[in-house]
């Protein structure tokens, strides 16, 4: 590593969900990100014993006048100068956005080539499971300042406001949500039994594909965005940290399903962040804008 890029801001600002159990939220983006050697500012939006999907799960919401002067703190502290990116995932109330987005203007103006990774927490098969407040300012204010987002396809659809059932459509979509990188999980997949995960970017489309497992841990999209992020800010090309990132977070999962877990069990498996072994499916798509141009 040159005295340049080891002297670059490498602390990550996870803004996100702690749980007492388990590993979603800020428990799989800190874990990731510290294991691939970045530091982290972890913020909790809600704190939950844990996740809900489990049965009744108290939440312990931080009074928002608080969690802004706490993110506010943050954006005048001596330190800020380390960090050179930020993560959000979900949000505990709507109100919260602002002081999110408050944060990532502080540092992109210390750090002008700062990441901002949205991932916009708001629902899944079912349809939304936040309040559509949140949903809508997760869509209004945090995805157009957002530099990358990882979206799963059923919250692309909300937002969208139309259903997505093929690649096509995807793509249509994830071009038009606002961030110039589009990382869409729960992608249609082109492999038989399968899922993907559609990067979207201004020169490419890609889709990495893997085998479909059933009734998986929660989790999965908050570890994506995280190792997507470890990825970029190592020096990695986009094809290679969709490819690398899909194959850790798909073996983790598969490793998990065997041992029949019920949260992902990053620690365990940690091995699995720095040097995936699992095969992932990796293809070039047309990319849409040049499918308009032909």
């Amino acid at each position: 590593m040159s005295t340049e890029q080891s002297d670059a801001p490498r602390a990550v600002i996870v803004i996100s969900s702690h749980v007492a159990r388990g590993s979603v939220g800020n428990r799989a983006a800190v874990f990731a990100l510290e294991t691939l050697g970045f530091p982290v500012w972890a913020v909790p939006t809600v704190i939950l014993p844990w996740h809900p999907g489990h049965g009744r799960a108290t939440r312990i919401v931080p009074p928002l006048d608080q969690f802004k002067a706490l993110l506010a703190d943050l954006e005048r502290a001596p330190w800020l100068g380390e960090v050179g990116a930020v993560l959000s995932g979900y949000l505990g109330e709507a109100g919260q956005a602002d002081a999110v987005a408050s944060l990532v203007g502080a540092v992109k103006a210390r750090t002008p080539d700062a990441v901002y990774i949205c991932d916009p927490v708001m629902g899944d098969k079912g349809g939304l499971y936040v309040p559509e407040t949140t949903a809508i300012a997760l869509r209004d204010r945090l995805m157009p300042i957002a530099d990358i987002a990882t979206p799963n396809r059923y919250e692309l659809e909300w937002m969208a406001g139309a259903q997505l059932p093929d690649l096509k459509s995807v793509m249509a979509a994830a071009l038009h949500a606002g961030p110039s990188t589009m990382l869409v999980t729960s992608a249609p997949s082109m492999m038989a039994g399968g899922t993907g995960n559609l990067l979207l970017d201004g020169r490419q489309a890609l889709l990495a594909e893997h085998r479909l497992i059933d009734k998986p841990p929660n989790g999965l999209g908050d570890l994506t965005a995280a190792v997507y992020l470890a990825r970029i800010l190592s020096g990695q090309p986009a094809i290679k940290a969709l490819q690398s990132t899909t194959a850790a977070v798909y073996e983790i999962l598969a490793r998990t399903a065997k041992r029949g877990g019920d949260e992902l069990q990053l620690e365990t498996d940690a091995q699995s962040l720095s040097n995936p072994m699992a095969m992932v499916q990796l293809r070039h798509l047309l990319h849409p804008e040049r499918d308009k141009r032909a």
